[in-house]
């Protein structure tokens, strides 16, 4: 069988191809599983949760294979498996979950407590330190529980026709969705987003299709807001003198939105003067301060304790945050962080793609394919912020569709 090209972790800013074995089906372990099916990937796409490795950021062993974000062709079924086949092109959840469990039967996916999938905390997914499945920056890879976690697209044609759409299915159209959904978003919101990166981008978008009224989306670099201001969304300056509630107030004639939604996560910077510092707490403490009584905010950015790369205090290095939590007594607001349980939301969002209902998304995504061979340089464009989403294509099939 051939080889398998994959990229991987070699250290923080250090990434590097490299071809390992074809996968077998078997989990991290070495125990062989039926359950599963070996993916071809056709698109595989660089995330910001990505970057949080690649800064060093979020704990991961050298040599750790890239990629959570995958799209594939099934090449081959195990023994287990009904209702995936052959040949089905599919949406991998970057979430691996069992479908067995007390929090997969919720559809909480995002905290599957199954200790094959992973047996230190209940949580696993791929291209992370959380479980040790092998990530899809790569030309194959395996999917456990296939019938479960897989979204199969019902027509081949169709799908590659809307491939650059589909892609984001796997974790950032899913996420940038739940976390507006857990913010409150619905007809008629006003609401902030934070950061203006591919899941901010596509939060924006999510905001569109529930039918909120004023978009309004922050970030630092300018480039990526120009990109959605361009796109039809109101935006706010991070690195302004201006403060963020007079510049919301400068838009929408109030100081408060309905909801708040974090798509940036730990490696937040300050605000005005304090831009060129790390302050992982400043989004939420901004949110606790823009976001109205009564409102809430989701919270899908990542905020982790397995951070060897934090700023060297005491409370950084624990994962701690100094957070204005007294003003959730005052303000009353929800409040809902974690991972999005992407299959809770994924085949709707597929639909809405399929029939044509987020027109727009493309647009504001800014999608760029490129080589696997490429993704070394993209991970530093990325880094330097870049408003591209760079979508891998390993087998030269996305550019063959377009």
């Amino acid at each position: 069988m051939a080889g398998n090209r994959v990229l991987t972790f070699q250290g923080p800013m250090k990434l590097e191809v490299k071809t390992i074995d074809y996968p077998k089906l078997e989990d991290p372990h070495g125990r062989k599983i039926e359950h599963g099916v070996i993916v071809k990937l056709v698109s595989t796409n660089i995330c910001g949760s990505d970057q949080h490795i690649y800064h060093g950021r979020f704990e991961a062993p050298k040599g750790m294979v890239m990629g959570h974000e995958n799209t594939g062709e099934v090449v081959e079924v195990g023994r287990d498996v009904e209702i995936i086949k052959k040949g089905d092109l599919v949406s991998v959840p970057f979430n691996v979950s069992c479908g067995r469990c007390r929090n997969c039967k919720e559809r909480h996916t995002d905290v599957c407590e199954n200790a094959y999938v992973n047996d230190i905390v209940d949580c696993g997914a791929y291209g992370f330190n959380l479980g040790g499945w092998q990530g899809g920056q790569a030309d194959y890879m395996l999917v456990p529980y296939a019938d479960w976690n897989l979204l199969r697209f019902p027509d081949r044609d169709q799908a590659m026709a809307k491939i650059l759409d589909l892609t984001l299915l796997s974790d950032i159209l899913p996420t940038g969705y739940h976390g507006c959904i857990e913010a409150g978003v619905r007809t008629g919101s006003t609401v902030y987003i934070a950061g203006a990166g591919p899941v901010g981008r596509c939060a924006a978008a999510s905001a569109r299709l529930l039918g909120a009224s004023c978009i309004i989306v922050a970030d630092r670099h300018r480039q990526r807001l120009d990109l959605v201001k361009k796109c039809g969304y109101e935006t706010v300056d991070t690195t302004s003198a201006t403060p963020v509630p007079d510049q919301i107030e400068a838009i929408l004639g109030k100081r408060e939105v309905d909801a708040g939604v974090d798509c940036v996560g730990l490696e937040a910077h300050g605000y005005g003067e304090e831009d060129r510092d790390e302050h992982s707490e400043a989004i939420i403490n901004v949110l606790f301060d823009i976001v109205r009584a009564g409102g809430a905010m989701g919270i899908p950015g990542i905020y982790t304790n397995l951070d060897p790369g934090a700023p060297k205090t005491a409370m950084a290095k624990k994962g701690e945050l100094p957070l204005a939590f007294s003003k959730a007594w005052i303000k009353s607001p929800k409040l809902t962080g974690g991972q999005a349980p992407v299959m809770h939301y994924n085949r709707d969002l597929m639909m809405a793609i399929l029939w044509d209902r987020m027109p727009y998304l493309r647009e504001v995504a800014n999608t760029e394919i490129i080589s696997l061979e490429d993704a070394p340089a993209a991970y530093k464009t990325f880094s330097d912020g870049s408003p591209k989403k760079f979508v891998i294509d390993p087998h030269n099939m996305l550019k063959k569709a377009a």
